[in-house]
Formats: C-alpha cells, structure tokens, sequence
C-alpha cells in the first residue's frame, strides 16, 4: 500500500540537475513571463544548456481558470562552457533524461533528454513536454559537437 502511494510521489521530484534562473522577461500586463534557466548537465562536464519557457502570471490564471498548468512550450541551447568530459551516460537511442520540471501540479512536465551520437561525437539536447494522456509534439534541439576540428593543410 505504503509504495503505491510513494511511487507516484517520486514522479514528482524533479532530477538531481539544478537549474539557475538566470533571466525573467515579462511579456505583457497579465504577469506572464518568459524565463530562462541555466542547466549544467550533471554527467557531461563543460556542457551547459540554457532553457527558456513561459510561465503564467495571476491576472492571466484568473481569467483564463486552468490554475494549475503552464504551457509547454520552450526552447533550448545548448554550449560547450569548458572542458568536455563524459562521465556515465547512457548510449542508448532512447537517451536519457537530464532535467525534468512539472508544468501542471500532477500530469505535465518540461523535461531535457540527452542522447549520445557516437558515430557523429555529438552530444544532443532535446527539450520537450511529457504529458501523461495529450503527448505534445512542441519541442526544441540543440547539439554540442565533440570533436576538435583541425586546421587543414592548406591553412
């Protein structure tokens, strides 16, 4: 009984990864706002992604109802910030997840995955919503390449 209850309460804590809130816009007079956050990925030293989404203001929950739900919509950026090093990823296709953040009190959340292209050394970030029953297809990408290019011969 007592793990039926836990379970779905673990879905809601959020990983590990910190992000730090580094800039708010307000983009109207209803309190709305876009923010952007800082992510370092907790398993890739050097990478840090910068996340942007849009938060509902009060005036807007009051008119609109749907208290308790912010849109899913967001962007990412992803850079290399200092030295690259990979610690234990996961390789597989299906990636995994970096950073997760609820956007609705139970059901929705923004969620960053991280996939490994090895043939291609690149790391990919992809930022989209996961929604229990309505899958979204808004999503944003970005990709932080390995390798080092060298200067050719006729440089």
């Amino acid at each position: 009984m007592i793990q039926k209850i836990l379970f779905p309460l673990a879905l809601l804590v959020p990983l590990a990864a910190n992000a730090e809130t580094v800039g708010e816009i307000d983009v109207d007079w209803l309190g709305n706002d876009l923010i952007v956050e800082a992510l370092a990925d907790p398993d890739v030293e050097g990478v840090t992604c910068h996340i942007t989404y849009f938060e509902r203001g009060i005036i807007d929950r009051l008119q609109k109802g749907n208290w308790f739900e912010d849109p899913s919509n967001s962007s990412i950026s992803c850079r290399q910030t200092g030295p690259i090093r990979i610690g234990d990823i996961n390789r597989s296709k299906g990636g995994e997840d970096v950073f997760r953040e609820r956007r609705s009190i139970i059901f929705k959340s923004l969620r960053v995955k991280r996939i490994f292209d090895e043939e291609r050394q690149t790391l990919i970030y992809i930022s989209h919503a996961r929604d229990v029953q309505n899958g979204s297809a808004k999503m944003s990408m970005s990709t932080v390449p390995l390798y080092v290019p060298t200067a050719s011969a006729n440089d």
